[in-house]
C-alpha cells in the first residue's frame, strides 16, 4: 500500500531493462587508497549492484563526508557530493527531498558517521529518509594517521590512546535500532555474495537503509576483523541471519543459539540433548528480536551475528512531505510567491 501511494506521487527508479556493466560504473581516475585495503572490494561490489539493477546512472547520486570511505564518490561514474566531515547525511537528506525520484547513496566511516556526524545519524534513522547508507567500519581514524575512533576496542593502541583505549565504544548496528532505523545490516568487506546481497535488498527497502560493513585497514589497524573473515576460524565465529531459518552456524552446522528468557545462549548440538528445531527461528520483521541478537556483540563467547537485522517498511521521511504538499495544494490551490512574502497578517501603507 505505501508502496503505491509513493509511485502515485513520485517516479521513483525501479530496476529495468537498461544493460549496464560495472565498468560503466568506474570513471578514469586513478584509486588511492592502500593496496589491500577492504574499500575496493566495496567499491567493486556496489559498482556490480549499480549495474545488475539497470537503473540509469543519472538516476543514482553518491554523497560523501571526509575520511578514506569518502573518496569513493571520485570513484563513481555517476553524480556525487564530496561534502564535509560529518556532514553527509545533511546533505542527502536535502538532495532526497528536493529530488525524491533519485536513488542517494552515501558512502561513510565510522568517524565520519559515528564522530562528529552522529547527531545527524540518529535523526536520519529516525525520520526515516529513503537513503542507503553503507558505513566501512575500519574502527579506527586511518585518513588522519591512526587516531581511535568510536568504534575503537577497549585497549586498542592508537596514536591517540598509546596505553589503550578506555572508553567503550558504539556499536553501530544497535544504535541504528535504537535511533528506529527500519532496515539494518552488518557484512564484511571479503564477504563479497551476502554483500551485494544486502546492497540489493537495501536499495529495494523503500527507507532509511543502514549498512556496517567491517572493512579492514592495512596500514594502521590491520587484521582486526580477522576473527570473522579468516576462512580458517570464521565459521565458528560468525552467525549468518536468514529471515524464518533457525540460528545455526560453524563449520558443519553443529552449533545453534535458543534464547533463554531474552537472553541467547549458545547450544551443541554434540552433546545429544540438543537439536536444531531448539534453535531460535529468526524473524527480521521483529524490532524486539533484532535488538536482543544485536547484543549478541557484547558476549565474547557467542558468534558474531551479520546480515539483515530488520527489514520493516514505514512510509519515508520524503513521502510524507510529498503528502503533506499534494494535501495542502488540494486544499488550498496552489499559491503565489507574493502570498507567501506576505503571509497571514500584514498591512499595507499607502
Amino acid at each position: 500500500m505505501v508502496k503505491n501511494l509513493i509511485d502515485e506521487i513520485i517516479n521513483i527508479p525501479h530496476e529495468g531493462p537498461i544493460e549496464y556493466t560495472a565498468k560503466d560504473f568506474k570513471n578514469d581516475l586513478d584509486v588511492r587508497w592502500c593496496p589491500g585495503c577492504g574499500n575496493y572490494s566495496i567499491l567493486a561490489q556496489l559498482q556490480k549492484v549499480l549495474a545488475d539493477l539497470g537503473v540509469a546512472r543519472e538516476d543514482f547520486a553518491i554523497i560523501s563526508g571526509i575520511g578514506c570511505s569518502s573518496r569513493f564518490p571520485y570513484y563513481m561514474n555517476l553524480y556525487g557530493v564530496h561534502g564535509i566531515h560529518g556532514r553527509a547525511l545533511p546533505i542527502a537528506s536535502g538532495l532526497k527531498i528536493a529530488r525524491p525520484d533519485l536513488s542517494v547513496w552515501v558512502a561513510t566511516g565510522d568517524g565520519d558517521n559515528m564522530s562528529i556526524g552522529g547527531n545527524h545519524f540518529i535523526h536520519a534513522c529516525r525520520r526515516n529518509i529513503d537513503l542507503n547508507v553503507c558505513m566501512f567500519n575500519n574502527e579506527i581514524y586511518s585518513l588522519t594517521k591512526g587516531q581511535y575512533s568510536p568504534t575503537s576496542r577497549v585497549g586498542q593502541k592508537t596514536k591517540s590512546s598509546p596505553y589503550g583505549v578506555i572508553d567503550d565504544p558504539f556499536d553501530p548496528v544497535l544504535l541504528a535500532l535504537g535511533a528506529g532505523a527500519p532496515f539494518v545490516a552488518r557484512v564484511s568487506d571479503k564477504d563479497v555474495a551476502l554483500l551485494r546481497e544486502i546492497m540489493k535488498q537495501g536499495y529495494r527497502h523503500k527507507g532509511f537503509s543502514f549498512l556496517e560493513v567491517y572493512s579492514n585497514c592495512v596500514i594502521f589497524n590491520d587484521g582486526s576483523f580477522n576473527i570473522f573473515t579468516n576462512k580458517e576460524i570464521k565459521d565458528e565465529n560468525t552467525l549468518y541471519l536468514e529471515h524464518a531459518k533457525p540460528l545455526v552456524f560453524g563449520k558443519n552446522m553443529e552449533f545453534g543459539i535458543k534464547l533463554d528468557g531474552f537472553k541467547p545462549v549458545l547450544i551443541d548440538f554434540a552433546d545429544g540433548k540438543s537439536s536444531i528445531d531448539d534453535c531460535l527461528v529468526y524473524d527480521n520483521k521483529d524490532r524486539v528480536l533484532a535488538n536482543i541478537v544485536a547484543n549478541m556483540v557484547y558476549d565474547m563467547d557467542l558468534p558474531r551475528p551479520v546480515g539483515v537485522f530488520l527489514d520493516l517498511e514505514r512510509p519515508s521521511y520524503e513521502f510524507k512531505v510529498l503528502e503533506q504538499i499534494k494535501y495542502e495544494k488540494e486544499k488550498k490551490g496552489v499559491g503565489t510567491i507574493e502570498e507567501l512574502l506576505k503571509g497571514e497578517n500584514y498591512w499595507v501603507i499607502d
